[in-house]
């Protein structure tokens, strides 16, 4: 019998993933990339003997792609040495105040009543609350949702008690903490799915318990090294990885796709997974006339989210200070509103910078640190015009720098790069730039969003931010192990992983976290 054969578009993480999963299992795989190195957004920048992150610079819940792994046959925490960071960030308000979050749950409660004495004893109800939440969730991020009747199902519609669907991240949280910074500490981890916590349903409160529950790592040599292995374990098992080989259309007999065509030919195979920007791959690769529920006039009317305005520092001497640093704008709100809605730039905008070199001396040479700072910004506008605002924003952003602690950086740089949303658009072939794809409000979710066997097309997969679960790392892993669980199905083939219908089982404790090395 003759191997099944797909093709993969893009070497992204979601890509790689299902790579790894359909090799598995005796799928022949190959994998087309537009750029010339493997990893998409979870690449790196490497110049001068600095190295950053171009994207994530963190590595959240690793259990999901702990048991890509295994599947493989191979160890994550082998493969990719990590380390766990504690205190997890610092969180300074403009507002007023400071927290060093950690995950040690009495030391949170004393750096809380720092800040608000009467909120701390919310600490334990909130990691209480979303333990079983995330518990009785799990079903709903570990399977696909190919049509309403996914959504409801008995036991989708005995969850809506429990995630208040329609309550965003702030007033969910309000249960627990009455101080705004308090529960900014808590919902600005809405940011990682491009989204405000005054808007983003309150089911992502569980992006913060799981900071708390199983800790925020550090992948030595960044996010990268992760799709750098990845990539050579497929590699080892017999998968094709084509770099510098963009896909300039997928080729149909009807709307079944049967090959795709890049600048080097054609190539033929059964079915073709999408691991790039789902907008922009389907304006340049499927044509408008194929697509129902798709077409360009339904995705322009979309919301997609934020952008990000990157500046990547290598810098003279040292900062000690910690490896992640947040500074939330005095006026949060305001910050948001400018960025979702009026699209503008703010004059006080919120920044994260990591200063991973105090934890990983490999980003950098010796006695020189790697800065990356990112400010959330709108996705591209008429409103903003980056050719003029670039310089500007720059400068802005080192300023605001300096409220995180890092002062006189402008007279230590010795390497520097921005990425603006035009940029994410030109260079990295984004929509909008909007590096966080598509929104995640309530009209975007589940079987709302481009459905793992995508519904327009046959033979045709998605994988990604773009289609279920949604965006961030974890998540992205998951859709993994979801299409790839579709695509084997379709093929006649056992995934060998759960996939289906799966009852909410009870919450039984706390999972422990893996021995870091």
């Amino acid at each position: 019998m003759n191997k099944k054969e797909t093709i993969i578009i893009g070497a992204g993480p979601g890509g790689l993933a299902s790579a790894m999963l359909l090799a598995s299992r005796g799928v022949k795989v190959k994998i087309l990339e537009r750029l010339p190195t493997v990893g998409g957004r979870t690449s790196s920048i490497q110049a001068d003997g600095f190295k950053f992150d171009l994207g994530p610079t963190f590595f959240l819940y690793p259990q999901v792609l702990e048991q890509i792994f295994a599947e493989t046959g191979r160890d994550l925490f082998k493969e990719v040495p990590m380390k766990k960071l504690d205190p997890q960030y610092r969180i300074l308000f403009g507002a007023g105040g400071a927290i060093d979050a950690t995950p040690r749950i009495e030391e949170m409660e004393k750096q809380i009543a720092a800040i608000c004495p009467g909120d701390a004893p919310g600490f334990r109800r909130f990691l209480d609350d979303n333990r079983t939440k995330l518990e009785l969730f799990k079903p709903c991020i570990e399977n696909p949702f190919l049509s309403w009747k996914d959504v409801v199902r008995r036991r989708m519609l005995q969850l809506l008690p429990v995630v208040n669907p329609h309550l965003p991240v702030d007033g969910y949280l309000k249960r627990f903490f009455d101080d705004p910074r308090i529960r900014l500490a808590f919902s600005f981890q809405s940011k990682y799915l491009g989204m405000s916590p005054f808007r983003c349903p309150s089911l992502f409160s569980i992006l913060s318990f799981l900071e708390y529950e199983y800790g925020v790592f550090h992948p030595i040599g960044g996010c990268a090294a992760i799709t750098a292995k990845m990539a050579e374990i497929a590699e080892d098992m017999g998968v094709e990885i084509h770099l510098g080989q963009p896909v300039e259309e997928i080729l149909f007999e009807g709307k079944k796709a049967t090959a795709v065509r890049t600048p080097e030919g054609v190539h033929y195979a059964d079915a073709v997974m999408i691991n790039a920007d789902f907008a922009r791959a389907m304006k340049d690769m499927v044509p408008d006339r194929l697509r129902n529920r798709w077409s360009d006039r339904k995705i322009k009317k979309k919301k997609f989210s934020c952008s990000t305005f990157m500046l990547y520092l290598g810098i003279e001497g040292q900062y000690d200070l910690p490896h992640h640093s947040i500074y939330i704008s005095k006026d949060y709100e305001r910050n948001l509103d400018e960025i979702e809605n009026k699209h503008i730039l703010s004059e006080d905008p919120s920044l994260y910078v990591q200063n991973a070199s105090v934890t990983d001396p490999t980003l950098a040479p010796e006695g020189m640190s790697a800065l990356y700072l990112l400010a959330p910004v709108t996705h591209q506008s008429p409103n903003v015009d980056w050719e003029t605002e670039k310089k500007r924003y720059r400068d802005l952003v080192i300023k605001q720098a300096a409220k995180a602690g890092f002062h006189g950086i402008e007279d230590r740089i010795r390497y520097e790069r921005v990425i603006t949303p035009d940029d994410w658009d030109s260079s990295y072939n984004i929509h909008l730039g909007a590096t966080f794809n598509l929104a995640h409000n309530l009209g975007q979710m589940l079987h709302l969003r481009p459905r793992n066997r995508f519904e327009d097309l046959e033979s045709v997969y998605l994988v990604g931010g773009g289609t279920h679960p949604g965006s961030g790392l974890p998540v992205i892993f998951e859709s993994a192990r979801i299409t790839s669980g579709l695509m084997l199905e379709d093929f006649g083939l056992k995934p060998g992983w759960e996939l289906g219908d799966q009852t909410p089982q009870p919450v039984t404790g706390k999972t422990p976290s893996p021995a870091i090395a």
